[in-house]
């Protein structure tokens, strides 16, 4: 009788490597009510991520309004409904493209300085000596720097839907000769509360999920100071496509419960 040797399951890796990082952000959250709390940890990293992310973001909202308003623009024309033109591009932005614009910019700016510090520390074992000590690596250094990215990442949604509202007005009133007024008044007709609601509620999400897969690839690096580069491009790739996912179910969920003026 002979012995085979036991091959893993396909994709073994893949489950194995999403059940820690599953697990990490649930660590992350029972860590969060832990005390003490490190207030100045948290300070010190809310500045550094809005320190590289309010610029960019800035920059970014405004052709992002300019394109959505000169699209919806213009097939709004095509169907004879020019009047609703300010209402269209407001929940465009508002519910879509304001916080995939602020958690692409958390996330590529804040979140891969996130990886590459906590990738630093590891390959230097200060994580082992953290732990050896008796302190813990999750309350310590990952919360702070998740709940600076949350808190960031609200704060920047709001920045990207004034600067893209006003980029598409002006678009639209410069470019497309609408009227003011009509473009103003016509907020009212589609646009509602729970319309920002959802936009921030998206922007806390997706500031959580940016901060967790940043402090994952983090804390597991491979293959010394090269595996802390590739962790990097690998937190931004992993957290864009988390990203879109949880905007769609979000979206979704959104649409089936709260009702849509004029429905």
């Amino acid at each position: 009788m002979t012995t085979g040797t036991v091959r893993p399951f396909p994709g073994s890796g893949a489950l194995r490597e999403t059940g820690r990082l599953f697990a990490l952000a649930l660590d992350v959250i029972v860590q969060t009510f832990r005390r003490p709390f490190q207030v100045r940890e948290f300070i010190q990293q809310c500045w550094f991520i809005a320190s590289v992310t309010i610029l960019p973001t800035a920059l970014v909202a405004i052709p992002f309004g300019a394109v959505v308003a000169l699209q919806l623009g213009n097939l709004i024309v095509q169907l004879g409904a020019q009047s609703f033109t300010g209402a269209a591009a407001v929940l465009a932005i508002i519910q879509q493209a304001a916080p995939l614009v602020t958690a692409l910019m958390v996330a590529g700016a804040g979140g891969s300085a996130i990886c590459a510090d906590l990738g630093a520390r590891t390959i230097r074992e200060e994580i082992d000596a953290m732990k050896v000590l008796g302190v813990n690596p999750i309350q310590r250094l990952v919360v702070p720097r998740v709940l600076a990215a949350m808190v960031i990442a609200v704060l920047l949604n709001g920045l990207v839907s004034v600067v893209g509202v006003l980029g598409s007005y002006v678009f639209n009133v410069v470019l497309q000769d609408g009227t003011p007024g009509a473009y103003l008044a016509s907020f009212s007709a589609l646009a509602q509360l729970p319309d920002l609601w959802i936009s921030e509620i998206k922007a806390l999400i997706f500031g959580f999920i940016a901060g967790v897969v940043a402090a994952y690839r983090g804390l597991n690096p491979r293959g010394g100071p090269k595996g802390v580069g590739d962790a990097v491009n690998q937190s931004v790739v992993i957290t864009f496509l988390l990203l879109f996912f949880v905007n769609f179910v979000l979206t979704a969920v959104y649409l089936s419960i709260v009702p849509q003026k004029g429905s």
